[in-house]
């Protein structure tokens, strides 16, 4: 009796197991959908030290060497989005439906650009295409370098936040020290970069503050002309409160640092 009681025992923990390693199988082998926000290798590891760089090329390489491969992920991901809506319109010209699954990833789509999700499909399309598309790599880190302090701020060391970026739910960042009285704002912290990028291209994207930039990348699309950070940073005139003067900084940055950007 006792050896079949423990007979038993041993099947039914061979049994779990067996499960374990199928689902462990199935999970780690399924391909990812198309939807799902990229993160790059590094990008849960800790914040460079940059500010114990005293050789300032040498900082500006680090900086470059670990925010750019993140950046051309993040562009890969929007680019692999756009041919996807591409497809789904041509399907649509051609008179054929979209799958429930097809609905189901553009119904996704316009609620994270803001796009009006009672519009049917073929107008819902050509909305995202004017938000679902590239930021040039060198205004990306161009303006992760304007914000951090080429990465020694406090909140790109300690929350991965290159961008400024805010947020209003009490708890969810860092208190700014010189936040107005009445404010509540905080300013974001984020697991790791890659959150942090997406979240920054996105409010890009899809924010009612950069319709100028999204107008003039549109544009340069129509014309098939290069999308660069040069003409992009003319529609952010709102990221700052500093306007034009902002956008001539960034545009000097850009020009500056380009041989650093490209090697």
């Amino acid at each position: 009796m006792h050896k079949r009681e423990t007979s038993k025992i041993i099947l039914i923990a061979i049994a779990i197991m067996a499960l374990i390693v199928v689902i462990a199988w199935m999970t780690g082998t399924s391909e990812p959908d198309i939807l799902d926000v990229p993160e790059t290798e590094q990008a849960e590891q800790p914040v460079p030290n940059f500010k114990a760089i005293d050789d300032t090329t040498e900082k500006k390489k680090a900086f470059f060497a670990y925010l750019k491969p993140e950046v051309e992920k993040q562009n890969d991901y929007l680019l692999s989005l756009r041919h996807y809506l591409q497809t789904l319109q041509r399907q649509l010209a051609a008179g054929n439906s979209l799958t429930e699954d097809d609905d189901e990833r553009l119904e996704w789509l316009a609620g994270e650009y803001r796009v009006g999700q009672d519009l049917p499909a073929d107008a819902q399309i050509p909305k995202l295409l004017n938000k679902v598309d590239i930021l040039p790599v060198e205004l990306v880190l161009m303006q992760a370098a304007n914000e951090s302090a080429w990465g020694t701020s406090r909140f790109a060391q300690q929350g991965y936040n290159f961008f400024g970026l805010w947020c209003y739910k009490k708890g969810c960042g860092f208190v700014p020290a010189r936040r107005n009285s009445g404010a509540n704002h905080e300013v974001a912290k984020f697991e790791n970069l890659s959150r942090a990028t997406y979240t920054y291209m996105r409010n890009i994207n899809r924010h009612d503050a950069y319709r100028e930039l999204r107008h003039i990348r549109a544009s340069l699309r129509r014309a098939q002309l290069p999308v660069t950070g040069l003409a992009l940073a003319e529609g952010l005139m709102n990221y700052s409160e500093r306007g034009a003067a902002y956008v001539n900084e960034l545009q000097n940055m850009i020009r500056y640092n380009k041989g650093f950007i490209t090697e």
